[in-house]
């Protein structure tokens, strides 16, 4: 009998989605098994065991990171790529969404309000001082949105409605990359679960109750259709298998606003037990082929040629 791929999951403080996965790869007998990873410190260059490791926790346990990235150099394949993960921001996938077509919010880096001690003003001089405030707020308008370039999980992120409110929002930010953007005030605001850059669900959210509704009819068949194909050529672009996308529609146009969201939030209580059940068995599918039949994810990077 061969002996069966593994699956390891990487989780938090999570409690709904991780058990109910492994239960749901575990009960299709499929080849392949799903558990979570145990560490404890480890070596350069070891081996790695798992088919699959699936990351909803790098980006805060520093460790967790460095470890991802050796197993990717073993030959594991990863849900996210946690080398792109490092190196994503927010403003670059901006960017990089304006680039490919996909309608963006009007968007601006910003300078940080302060830095890491040993950082002095020589140290600053291609700095343009003092900021244009008036000139940056008569490009984005009024009002929006200042959040951390590279954040996630609402932090960090101030509505803003005028000049004096973003100047005393930005003296908060202390050493962090800001980024402030249009707001877009939408008609229908929808937030994408995707898996696997193809599998995409759309779902009416309300930002302000930070809430999913079940409405499978809240989208004309035109607008889902426009959704869904800009979803999936962002995560295509991104290199993403699990992420969530949010569209603010004004006017019938979606405008991407947040879609670098490589763990994307997958509880019980915020998916509804609807989409709760579609996200596990959807994840499923996606692991179980990617342990299977992975696509090449190891040999795209550079230093995979002199192995």
């Amino acid at each position: 009998m061969d002996t069966p791929k593994k699956i390891g999951l990487l989780v938090g403080r999570e409690w709904s989605w991780p058990p109910a996965f492994i239960e749901e790869v575990n009960r299709r007998n499929a080849g392949v098994v799903a558990e979570y990873v145990k560490l404890g410190g480890t070596r350069a260059n070891e081996a790695c065991d798992y088919a699959v490791i699936i990351d909803r926790i790098s980006h805060e346990i520093p460790y967790y990171r460095t470890y991802l990235k050796n197993a990717m150099l073993q030959g594991a394949y990863l849900i996210n790529n946690a080398f792109w993960w490092s190196a994503d921001d927010k403003f670059f996938g901006t960017s990089l969404a304006d680039k490919l077509g996909v309608a963006i919010p009007k968007t601006m880096a910003l300078p940080s309000h302060s830095y890491i001690e040993g950082v002095v003003s020589e140290s600053l001089r291609n700095l343009v001082y003092p900021m244009d405030w008036q000139g940056i707020v008569d490009y984005i308008g009024m009002p929006a949105i200042l959040k951390d370039a590279w954040g996630g999980g609402w932090k960090h992120v101030y509505v803003v409605r005028s000049l004096d409110e973003l100047i005393h929002h930005y003296n908060q930010t202390g050493t962090l990359c800001m980024m402030l953007q249009e707001f877009i005030n939408w008609d229908k605001f929808v937030r994408c679960v995707c898996v696997g850059q193809e599998n995409i669900m759309p779902i009416h959210y309300d930002p302000g109750a930070r809430k999913y509704h079940v409405n499978e009819n809240y989208l004309s068949p035109e607008l889902r259709e426009r959704i869904i194909r800009d979803a999936r050529t962002l995560n295509r672009a991104l290199g993403y298998d699990m992420n969530s996308i949010e569209f603010a529609v004004r006017d019938g146009i979606p405008y991407a606003i947040d879609f670098t969201n490589p763990a994307p939030d997958m509880d019980i209580n915020s998916l509804t037990p609807h989409y709760f059940d579609w996200v596990v068995k959807a994840m499923a599918d996606l692991a179980i082929e990617r342990a299977i039949n992975p696509p090449p994810q190891r040999e795209r990077m550079g230093w995979a040629d002199f192995l």
